[in-house]
């Protein structure tokens, strides 16, 4: 059975709990208030937690919003079940029943291939590991594929060094796997440019498989038949992710729900950190002045960096070689009998070389069948990342109609929306580039110098 933790006043707390700032309120922010509040009931230690939002409501880029009965997600739509911490914390605030799982009848995704949708082969992970779908696959030539399975017979790479994600699955599968699924599959997931990523920093267990294997394929093959026999009811990677039933905006909702209410201080922005006898002192903009024990910062690291450049000018520095890529997502609504596509799957991505500035496509509806009535379609555009930025300088108007337009070319759609909905994520994807984990270790090198001071968030790891 489910249960949900109840926090009450313990009365033996001392008068002078021990305080801690965390600056931002985004899902890292809240997440790691929530943390240290647990911990201090359970362990009954006295703790005042403040958290300063520098906006006016709090979840950062988690923003769900219920609009003519459908959830619109204007940031993330889903998470990971691999991320065990986080499922985990949902079932420590009693959100266990809340999550809602993707349609296991929409397992397939989509890649744009001569500006058609033609679908990824099905147990195609990054690497074959069912070979009839593969081979009777239109989307690989010939030459393609007897490229990709060249990956059994190629030796491993003798070197520790960090590499990229194109040169990585270039080396292992091909020009041609890499084109027309690795890179349009990175830049729907990160918004990046894979020819910078780094594999180490996103794809390690890749890594560990070549090593141990040698060959990507006979790890994938030998790791799936392990794991269909200790789990009858394993499910595809596409299939791993989950929402919630109101939206990703229920879980921010939720740890805020459960912090003091004189904890969160909205519309709060901090102008300076510095170090005391006692610890640390915070002065925001309107020039209160708050001293703590310790701080969290979960800021973006460039505006970390800006923080901690009065004590520390090294970290600042390296805090600033962590650069930034942004995206638009256009959320539209049509009737369902107003597309001609089957939409039997969960999305589409779109490679380089289809001249589409859409990065991918998520058909929200279907895969979270929750999200839209009876008769209707919710479809969810994502534009720009580091590939095309240039649609930053255009208007929503022109963003929106752009996104119907080539949505109707390739799903047949032959009427206008009947609601649109664009939303702009700027600077919010981190980039991993080659090198990243060298970069986080020689920030942790720096922060650890600083005793009560802890920096999170998505720009040091997933």
């Amino acid at each position: 059975m489910e249960t949900k933790i109840k926090y009450t006043r313990n009365e033996n707390f001392r008068s002078k709990p021990f305080r801690v700032i965390v600056i931002g309120g985004g899902i890292s922010g809240l997440s790691s208030a929530h943390r240290l509040f647990e911990l201090s009931f359970v362990n009954s230690i006295p703790l005042e937690i403040i958290v300063l939002e520098k906006s006016r409501k709090l979840g950062g880029v988690i923003s769900s919003k219920l609009i003519n009965n459908f959830i619109i997600e204007e940031g993330p739509d889903s998470f990971n079940t691999k991320n065990q911490s986080a499922i985990d914390l949902c079932h420590r605030i009693g959100m266990k029943s809340d999550i809602i799982h993707t349609n296991d009848e929409a397992r397939q995704i989509f890649v744009i291939y001569q500006g058609k949708l033609v679908p990824i082969p099905e147990g195609f992970l990054l690497a074959p590991t069912r070979l009839i779908p593969f081979l009777n696959s239109p989307l690989f030539s010939l030459q393609g594929k007897l490229r990709i399975l060249m990956d059994i017979v190629i030796p491993r790479r003798n070197s520790q060094e960090d590499e990229s994600v194109a040169s990585f699955f270039k080396r292992r599968f091909g020009n041609e796997a890499f084109k027309l699924v690795v890179q349009p599959l990175f830049s729907g997931i990160y918004s990046s440019d894979p020819n910078m990523l780094s594999m180490q920093a996103t794809m390690p267990h890749y890594i560990i498989m070549e090593e141990k294997h040698g060959s990507i394929i006979r790890a994938m093959k030998g790791k799936l038949i392990s794991k269909t026999l200790n789990n009858k009811n394993s499910k595809s990677t596409y299939n791993s992710f989950v929402s919630f039933k109101g939206g990703m905006q229920d879980l921010t909702n939720t740890l805020a729900a459960f912090l003091p209410k004189e904890s969160i201080q909205l519309n709060k922005i901090v102008d300076k950190i510095t170090i005391t006898k006692d610890g640390w002192r915070i002065v925001t903009s309107n020039n209160d002045i708050i001293d703590a024990n310790g701080v969290i910062i979960v800021t973006p690291s460039i505006q970390t960096a800006t923080l901690v450049r009065g004590f520390d000018p090294l970290l600042a520095d390296y805090l600033s070689e962590i650069k930034y890529t942004s995206s638009v997502i256009i959320n539209l609504v049509y009737k369902r009998e107003d597309i001609s596509h089957p939409l039997n799957g969960s999305g589409f991505v779109v490679p380089i070389g289809e001249d589409l500035p859409i990065l991918a496509c998520t058909f929200s509806s279907v895969k979270f069948p929750e999200r839209a009535k009876p008769g209707m379609v919710q479809l969810r555009c994502v534009m720009g990342g580091s590939t095309y930025p240039e649609v930053f300088e255009r208007d929503d108007t022109w963003l929106s109609t752009k996104a119907h337009s080539y949505l109707s070319n390739i799903l047949g759609i032959n009427s206008q929306p009947i609601f649109k909905m664009v939303s702009r994520n700027i600077k919010t994807f981190p980039q991993y580039t080659v090198g990243h984990l060298d970069l986080i270790s020689r920030i942790n090198s720096r922060v650890i110098k600083y005793p009560g001071l802890e920096l999170s968030g998505n720009a040091y790891e997933e």
